[in-house]
């Protein structure tokens, strides 16, 4: 039993108060510089835009569904979505997309109930400094 430590030597030490403050000082930058990078990443970032599409005019009871497709000037897609009413959609459709300032086009294709055809609707989206855009959509006279 000789060689066996008393307890208090077989406990280290606890650390001075003075080495704790001088570690989280070595990580002190570091933790800053992640910071300040996160802030300028959500910063620079393509901000998140509400779309909203008011479906105004007859005709849009008999709609079942609604295929949006958002594509630059070259024609590279940048965002499609598609959504299904079972008794026609609501008075509006919003959709969040990622887009940058600039001008994008819009492309809808319209469903309608009893009809395989697709209606297409463009229209240019315009985006500024606004989170929310709005457009207006109507129908064309001969499907309505």
């Amino acid at each position: 039993m000789a060689d066996t430590p008393p307890p208090s030597e077989a406990t280290p030490p606890s650390p001075r108060p003075q080495e704790r403050k001088s570690a989280l000082a070595k990580r002190l930058p570091l933790l800053l510089l992640v910071g300040v990078g996160l802030y300028l990443w959500q910063v620079t970032g393509t901000p998140e835009r509400d779309v909203a599409f008011q479906l105004a005019g007859p005709g849009w009871a008999s709609v079942r569904a609604v295929d949006l497709q958002i594509s630059d000037t070259e024609g590279k897609l940048l965002k499609r979505e598609e959504r299904f009413f079972p008794s026609g959609p609501p008075p509006e459709l919003s959709f969040k997309v990622d887009l940058p300032e600039g001008t994008w086009d819009a492309e809808l294709f319209v469903k309608r109930e009893g009809s395989d055809a697709r209606v297409r609707l463009e229209t240019p989206l315009v985006v500024g400094e606004d989170r929310y855009i709005v457009r207006e959509l109507q129908l064309p006279a001969a499907v309505r």
